[in-house]
């Protein structure tokens, strides 16, 4: 298609305009608090659309976002008066199940990666919403019901094909650009745009099973301390997670990928915490525990937390990476419920995650054992400062066992956020490649590492 006199290219897909067709739905991302708008949002239908766009938003000086599944939070992918890259048409999945693995397109949601690969009972670590971009989630890390099983995303990737700073096309693999391999696993958009993903795939079988018990938040202590010492050895077809919500219960849980009477063990134990509250659950005098066990298909698992991730929310959330809770860490995270707004969780790590050498990847906290997070939704634009504040203040009281945070949990915390995604090696180490592939930081519009 031919754009117009101001955008001096043609392209096989569509650019549209302020006042364009389909211009807003285009520029809206998964944050509603998130309206900005680009001079041109193009619509790349193939890999080389996504290097004509990327050189002529070099020509014109414009400020270039990507967009896979819109799903950060800091809307980077939108870029004020600048160029968008829309990824949206390159969503195909292709599965070679004798292989194991998938090639997944660079706009593509993790959902048709899951639906692709289950039709022959395989699968990677893909998120925890369907309808998050398989881009952003793996250049991060990619964490996932499947990653204490198998590891993260981004140690399943076998390879990428990557639009450079300078509009080429390469293939970045152990083999090929080792130190772009490197980087993106775990690096985020810094180098590139990704415009598809190799992933190797995994038999997990079909089926998985929840498991939750509300608990009383005042007397908790015991049962979460127990919850998540158990944690630490629990078998790896399972990541057990704590939650609590303001003006809620205590939430123990688990989820379990493969038979789900396999767990029937694990669930037996987390039934027996409830006698650690006096069997008490949430209200006057604590009424029983309300428990919770359902088999599930794996599908409907990956699609059990879309709703409640629904686009259109204003949103907010802080995180922290955690090794150690002493019981003044925990007391601080039950306290969480006495908050007028927000959730709150702490989700295991360790198994495979732990498995990897930090210096194979660029996402480097292997040693965590858990992440914590908190946030907050809602549609009022009042209500901006009021939800923020409250959840920067419940993040402070974790701060202090704080060992880092997951890059794709970042807000807009600058160049002190990123450092502390990274760590000081991977930070410089991000940083040398950078140099030698967009030194002149064409991809900034992301939790940017600056060439050294």
């Amino acid at each position: 298609m031919t754009t117009t006199a101001a955008l001096p290219a043609t392209f096989e897909g569509d650019v549209l305009v302020p006042g364009s067709p389909g211009y807003d739905a285009a520029r809206t991302v998964w944050n509603g608090a998130v309206d900005r708008r680009p001079a041109y949002v193009v619509r790349c239908a193939g890999s080389d659309d996504v290097r004509t766009a990327v050189r002529v938003a070099r020509e014109l000086g414009l400020p270039l976002g990507v967009r896979g599944g819109g799903h950060s939070a800091a809307g980077w992918a939108v870029p004020d008066g600048g160029l968008m890259i829309d990824l949206s048409p390159l969503r195909g999945v292709r599965v070679d199940p004798g292989a194991r693995t998938a090639h997944v397109g660079g706009g593509a949601l993790l959902g048709s990666l899951d639906a692709a690969a289950q039709e022959h009972g395989l699968a990677t670590t893909a998120g925890i919403v369907s309808h998050t971009g398989i881009g952003g989630l793996a250049l991060g890390g990619g964490v996932g019901w499947l990653a204490r099983q198998v590891g993260l995303t981004c140690d399943n990737a076998l390879g990428f094909e990557v639009v450079t700073a300078e509009g080429e096309l390469v293939r970045a693999t152990p083999d090929e650009h080792p130190d772009l391999f490197w980087a993106l696993r775990g690096g985020g958009g810094n180098f590139g745009v990704v415009t598809r993903f190799d992933l190797a795939l995994h038999e997990v079988g079909t089926q998985a099973l929840t498991a939750e018990v509300d608990l009383d938040p005042a007397r908790g202590l015991d049962a979460l301390r127990a919850w998540l010492t158990r944690a630490h050895d629990a078998p790896r077809r399972a990541t057990l997670y704590a939650e609590v919500r303001a003006g809620g219960p205590l939430t123990l849980a688990l989820v379990w990928v493969g038979p789900p009477d396999e767990a029937a063990p694990l669930v037996a134990e987390l039934d027996g915490l409830a006698e650690l509250t006096g069997g008490a659950g949430l209200g006057e005098g604590g009424a029983a525990p309300a428990r919770r066990v359902t088999p599930l298909s794996y599908l409907d698992l990956q699609r059990r937390s879309d709703v409640g991730a629904a686009h259109g929310y204003r949103r907010y959330a802080k995180s922290h990476y955690v090794r150690d809770l002493p019981d003044a860490a925990l007391e601080a995270f039950l306290a969480h419920a006495e908050a007028d707004v927000g959730a709150a969780s702490l989700v295991a790590y360790g198994g495979a995650i732990a498995d990897v050498d930090p210096a194979a990847t660029s996402f480097a906290h292997r040693d965590v054992r858990f992440e914590y997070g908190v946030g907050a939704r809602w549609e009022d634009p009042a209500d901006d400062e009021r939800h923020s504040a409250t959840c920067r203040r419940l993040a402070a009281t974790i701060e202090p066992w704080s060992v880092g945070v997951y890059v794709n949990a970042l807000g807009a915390e600058g160049t002190a956020g990123v450092r502390r995604a990274y760590g000081a090696a991977t930070y410089a180490r991000l940083g040398r490649v950078k140099t030698a592939w967009d030194p002149e930081n064409v991809f900034r519009l992301n939790q940017n590492v600056p060439p050294a």
